[in-house]
């Protein structure tokens, strides 16, 4: 495994000033992927950008994990939908031209 794109855990807590039962609770949602590596837990560099969001609406916005978790899977199928869409609009110009 590659250690370079995982990032500690406890790194993490204290850069966002969060406990770690936050990240735990995540992953117990399946919001969030733990990595274990012997005694030591990571997440993968590639979801900052998606904890940032988390830790914003947790921190800011007040809101709860199971909240966390309707946004996410609200705004996973509204990317679908979008997709489903531009790919019916692609369709509708073929007979159209």
């Amino acid at each position: 495994m590659n250690m370079e794109n995982l990032i500690p855990i406890p790194i993490l807590c204290a850069h966002y000033e969060v406990e770690m039962s936050f990240f735990t609770n995540l992953n117990e949602m399946g919001l969030l992927e733990i990595k274990t590596i012997e005694t030591s837990q990571y997440i993968d560099s590639d979801a900052v950008h998606e904890i940032e969001k988390m830790v914003h609406m947790h921190q800011e916005l007040d809101v709860n994990i199971e909240g966390i978790d309707i946004v996410f899977n609200l705004l996973q199928k509204i990317d679908m939908l979008q997709n489903e869409l531009t790919a019916l609009k692609n369709r509708l110009r073929l007979y159209e031209s």
